[in-house]
C-alpha cells in the first residue's frame, strides 16, 4: 500500500483504542509546556496541548501499546451494530449532534478501507498459493509456492498476439501515438505481471477513496431540490454507507476460501441496507427511495467504470518508466 494512505489509516485506527494515559504527568496549577498557562486538567484549556511527558522507557511504551490494543474504545460496540443493523439511526444521530457516542465517520471509513485491503491481500496470497500447489501437484513437482502466477509462454504469446496493434480512436480517427503507447505497455504488463500488479496495489487505495466524492456528488444531485439537506449530510451518509459495504466485502473475502467463493452472497444484503439507510436518513417514501436507488446504481456504475479505466491507465502508464 502507499505510505501516505497507510499513515492516515493507521493514525485513524489509533482512535479505536483508549489511551491509558501513563505518559501524562500533570498537577493542577503547573504550567503548560507550550504556553505556560496554569493547567486545570490533562489538556491545556488555552492552546489544547496535552500535558504529556514524551520521555518514556521502551518498556513503558510497549506496555501502553499492549494495553491500548486490549482495551477497545467503547464506541466500537456502539457504532458497528448500529452501522450494520440500524444505519439510518446512526447517521441521523450524528447529523443531529449526537456524535460523542460513535466513531467519527471519516475515521471509520479509513479503518474499514485499511482492513479491506489487508484482508484482500491475504486472501489473494492464499488463492495464489493454492493455485501454485494445485499446478505443482498436477505436474508431479513439489516446488515452493510463488507469490504471483505467471502465464505459460504459449498462453502469453497467444495473449500478446490477440492484443497486438491495438487501435485507439479519437474523434473517429486512429491515433497512432496513442495506439503505440497502449501496445508497448500492454506487452510490458504481459512480460512483467508482478511489476504491473505492484503498481496497481500502490494506486488502489487512492482510487478506492474516489468512491467517497462520487457517492457524495450523486446524492447531492438526487436531493438537490430538498434544501434541508446539505453536502455535509450526503458526505456523512456516504461514509457510513461505504463503510457498511466495506464490512460486507471484508466478511466475504475472509470466508471466500472456506466457502469456495460462496461467501460473496452476503453482498446481496447491500441493496436492502441502502434502502433502510436512505429511508432512515432522508425520510423518503418507498417508491421515491427505490427510484433514487435505481438512479444511484446506474450513475455509480458509470462513475465506477470511469474510475476503473483511470486505474488501469495509471497502471499501464507506470509500466513505461
Amino acid at each position: 500500500m502507499s505510505q501516505d494512505f497507510e499513515t492516515a489509516a493507521v493514525d485513524a485506527a489509533g482512535g479505536f483504542f483508549r489511551s491509558a494515559g501513563h505518559g501524562a504527568h500533570w498537577h493542577p496549577g503547573s504550567p503548560c509546556a507550550n504556553c505556560a498557562t496554569p493547567l486545570q486538567g490533562r489538556w491545556c484549556h488555552r492552546c489544547g496541548q496535552a500535558s504529556e511527558d514524551l520521555h518514556r522507557s521502551i518498556w513503558l511504551l510497549l506496555g501502553e501499546v499492549v494495553e491500548g490494543v486490549l482495551h477497545f474504545d467503547g464506541r466500537v460496540w456502539k457504532t458497528l451494530p448500529d452501522l450494520i443493523l440500524r444505519p439510518g439511526r446512526l447517521t441521523r444521530a450524528y447529523l443531529d449532534g449526537h456524535r460523542a457516542p460513535q466513531i467519527p465517520p471519516l475515521r471509520l471509513f479509513l479503518v474499514v478501507l485499511l482492513a479491506l485491503f489487508f484482508v484482500g491481500s491475504m486472501a489473494g496470497h492464499a488463492v495464489h498459493a493454492d493455485a501454485e500447489v494445485t499446478v505443482d501437484r498436477a505436474h508431479g513437482a513439489a516446488t515452493a509456492a510463488r507469490p504471483f502466477v505467471k502465464l505459460d509462454p504459449d498462453d502469453a504469446a497467444k495473449l500478446d498476439a490477440a492484443l497486438a496493434k491495438p487501435h485507439v480512436m479519437i474523434m473517429d480517427k486512429n491515433d497512432e501515438a496513442a495506439s503505440s503507447w497502449l501496445e508497448q505497455r500492454i506487452k510490458k504488463a504481459i512480460d512483467d505481471p508482478e511489476r504491473f500488479k505492484l503498481i496497481l496495489e500502490q494506486w488502489s487505495e487512492r482510487f478506492a477513496f474516489l468512491t467517497l466524492p462520487l457517492a457524495t456528488g450523486l446524492l447531492s444531485l438526487l436531493f438537490m431540490f430538498q434544501r434541508r439537506f446539505f453536502v455535509f449530510d450526503h458526505a456523512i451518509f456516504s461514509l457510513h454507507s461505504l463503510s457498511a459495504v466495506g464490512l460486507l466485502l471484508i466478511l466475504a473475502l475472509a470466508l471466500a476460501g472456506p466457502t469456495n467463493g460462496h461467501s460473496f452472497i452476503v453482498l446481496a444484503v447491500a441493496p436492502l441496507h441502502l434502502f433502510m439507510h436512505m429511508r432512515g436518513v432522508y425520510g423518503t417514501g418507498i417508491i421515491g427511495t427505490l427510484v433514487r436507488m435505481l438512479v444511484l446504481f446506474l450513475a455509480s456504475s458509470l462513475g465506477l467504470s470511469l474510475i476503473a479505466l483511470g486505474f488501469v491507465w495509471v497502471g499501464l502508464n507506470g509500466m513505461g518508466s
